[in-house]
Parts: structure tokens; C-alpha cells; sequence
């Protein structure tokens, strides 16, 4: 199997998980379970799985978040809610925001249960082995409604390829912030605005990790990467999808390609329900709050 099916596969897949990041419902459940508006939710929806850590577990983890505005909301968020109740919540609040954005036709159709049934497939077939934050995720019951399956198998994928793509940025020499940088000068993810206010970073932090990377000769001073910037960005990338394969794998050829296919379906539906607001991801990225073409 060529190793670009997990790159593909994920991309295809992501929005069905990301979706939770940028919709009301989170908020609206998390803080019914007892956490703060904001930033609180995100950190501990996303951390509750592996208990009540601390915020350096939470930022080394996540990586590419600075640690001083993760420290803000954790360990406080585990006096107000505690890990269970929040991953409970958590469940709660993707059921309502999927049944809202899909429609309770698509929801509940047999697609859906089909890419639950191979997403587990495939979700199952992946390995803790070094991957902390996929590790805990997994440790988690399944639940029952296909869905929620489905939800619940793609969190596993994207945990299992983001703890992989964090080895592959350490061995490529690049931080949290750099990583971050990086990202940017592609030009196919977050705006530089929205990387710096979700990420936590200050103006004067983003320079200077963009004079750091112009140092290395990967950045240009307008924010684009060098030829060995993008050359760089590229082996991250294709290291990261090697250590992606397992799951996909699993499925075989074809079952890899029809998950893609509903994957894609299904987050069409989600961006044209207003998913992702504006300003967040370039053009480019295939995730503007606008629906996708039929062919991305």
C-alpha cells in the first residue's frame, strides 16, 4: 500500500473529528459538566482521557501549544469537572453537533455505519507503543451508536498519526512553536492570526521563531518557506504518513478507499453546515467555512 493512503485518509477524515473543536455544542456540554468558557474546554476535552494530568503532560502532548496559556486552565479545570465527567460530556456534545451539521438522515445512514465499521477496523489495528495521548484515548469504552463509533475511531486515528507526527517534527529539529511556524509558511493550514491566537503565542514569540527558522535557511523573511523549508516540511510529512500506515493497512486497498470516500461525503456536509468559522484556515487548505468542491 502506498504510504500517501494514510496522509489521504486522514485528510479526507479529519474535519468529522475537528469539527468538535469550533462548534457550540462543546462549550455548551463541557460547561454544563462544570468547566469555564474557552480555552478550559478545549484543554480538558481533549486531555481528560489521560485522567487528571498536569499542564506540562497536557503541552508536551499537544506540542505545538504554548505552555503558559495551557497552565492557565490546567489542573484548575480538574477541580471544577472531573476527567470522567468531562470525557462523558465530551461524547454528549459531539452526538448533538453531528446530528446538527449532518442531519439526522445522513446520521443515521448506512454510510455512516459502514465508515464506523471500517474506521474501528482500522482504529483497532493501530499501536500504543510510544503514543501517549492515542494510548489513553484508546484505554476509553467504546460506545454503541455508530456515529459515535465512527467519531470515536477517528479520534483514535488522529491521535495515533498526531503522536507520530510529533516524533517526526523532534527528529526534523523543530519545536512546538517552529513546528508551528512551519505549518503556517505552507500555506495550506492555519492563517498566521488564528495560529497565534488559538496556539497562545505572542507577536514577539512568533518572531522569534521565525528569525530562529531564517537562521536554518528554512524561512523567508515574507513567512514562506525556502526550498529546504518546504523540502523539510515534505520529509516531515512523509515520515509522519509511514507511521500512519498500520491502520490503513489493515484495511486493504479497498477498504481504505471507501472510508476515504465516505470520509469526504461526510465532511462536505459538516463544512457546509457551518462547522468552522471564518478566518481560520487558508483557501488553500480544503477546510474554509465553505463547502468543499466535489472533487477535493
Amino acid at each position: 500500500m502506498d504510504t500517501k493512503t494514510a496522509g489521504r485518509g486522514a485528510r479526507a477524515l479529519d474535519m468529522i473529528h475537528s469539527m468538535t473543536y469550533f462548534v457550540p455544542e462543546t462549550e455548551q456540554y463541557l460547561t454544563e459538566a462544570g468547566l469555564r468558557p474557552g480555552r478550559m474546554c478545549y484543554f480538558a476535552g481533549r486531555a481528560a482521557a489521560m485522567g487528571a494530568v498536569g499542564p506540562g503532560v497536557v503541552a508536551a502532548t499537544f506540542y505545538n501549544f504554548n505552555p503558559e496559556l495551557v497552565e492557565r486552565h490546567i489542573p484548575r479545570a480538574w477541580t471544577l469537572a472531573s476527567p470522567e465527567a468531562v470525557v462523558a460530556a465530551r461524547f454528549r456534545s459531539v452526538e448533538a453537533a453531528l446530528r446538527r451539521l449532518l442531519g439526522e438522515e445522513l446520521a443515521a445512514s448506512a454510510d455512516v455505519t459502514e465508515a464506523a465499521e471500517l474506521a474501528r477496523t482500522a482504529a483497532v489495528a493501530c499501536t500504543g507503543d510510544g503514543r501517549a495521548l492515542y494510548a489513553a484515548h484508546a484505554d476509553l469504552e467504546w460506545p454503541t451508536e455508530p456515529l459515535l463509533v465512527l467519531w470515536h475511531a477517528i479520534t483514535l486515528l488522529r491521535e495515533h498519526r498526531g503522536d507520530g507526527h510529533i516524533a517526526a517534527l523532534l527528529g526534523a529539529g523543530l519545536s512546538g512553536l517552529q513546528a508551528l511556524v512551519t505549518h503556517t509558511g505552507t500555506g495550506r493550514g492555519f492563517t498566521v492570526a488564528a495560529a497565534q491566537a488559538t496556539r497562545g503565542w505572542s507577536a514577539q514569540q512568533w518572531k522569534a521563531a521565525e528569525d530562529d527558522l531564517q537562521v536554518r535557511g528554512l524561512l523567508v523573511a515574507d513567512g514562506t518557506l525556502t526550498e529546504a523549508g518546504t523540502q523539510l516540511r515534505s520529509q516531515v510529512e512523509a515520515a509522519t504518513d509511514q507511521m500512519a500506515l498500520a491502520p490503513w493497512t489493515a484495511l486493504g486497498d479497498a477498504g481504505a478507499e471507501r472510508l476515504t470516500e465516505i470520509g469526504k461525503t461526510l465532511s462536505r456536509a459538516i463544512l457546509a453546515g457551518g462547522a468552522i468559522p471564518d478566518g481560520i484556515f487558508t483557501a488553500a487548505s480544503g477546510r474554509a467555512a465553505k463547502p468543499l468542491p466535489s472533487g477535493s
